[in-house]
């Protein structure tokens, strides 16, 4: 079993969550984060006076996968989440021991299914 983490642009969200629908992703969680990569922020300009912004909005995800599901769920997020230019994100790939769905205690593969 795997967690795919990824972090991307917020207005990729809706692409990429239909392109995990239509990959079989069954689950997904999404939280609003704010950080920064190779681009180091950004200057903006507001009501004339410049400002440095240093900790970008992105998206995080975090989808749970049998190990043979992960390259289908990172090509996903891949294709829906590109843009071509810089800030598009990372993809995080983790190993996960256990799984246990709380409600009827199941766990590993078959907390994770449907």
């Amino acid at each position: 079993m795997k967690l795919v983490t990824a972090i991307f642009k917020p207005s990729r969200l809706d692409a990429v969550i239909d392109a995990l629908g239509e990959a079989g992703v069954s689950g997904l969680t999404v939280s609003e984060v704010r950080g920064y990569g190779r681009q180091q922020g950004k200057t903006e300009v507001y009501r004339g006076a410049e400002y440095e912004v240093r900790l970008l909005p992105k998206v995080k995800i975090e989808v749970a996968c049998p190990s043979n599901e992960t390259d289908r769920v990172v090509e996903a997020i891949t294709g829906a989440a590109n843009t071509g230019t810089i800030g598009d994100g990372k993809i995080f790939v983790t190993p996960m021991d256990t799984v246990v769905r709380i409600r009827t205690g199941e766990r590993d593969e078959q907390a994770i299914g449907n």
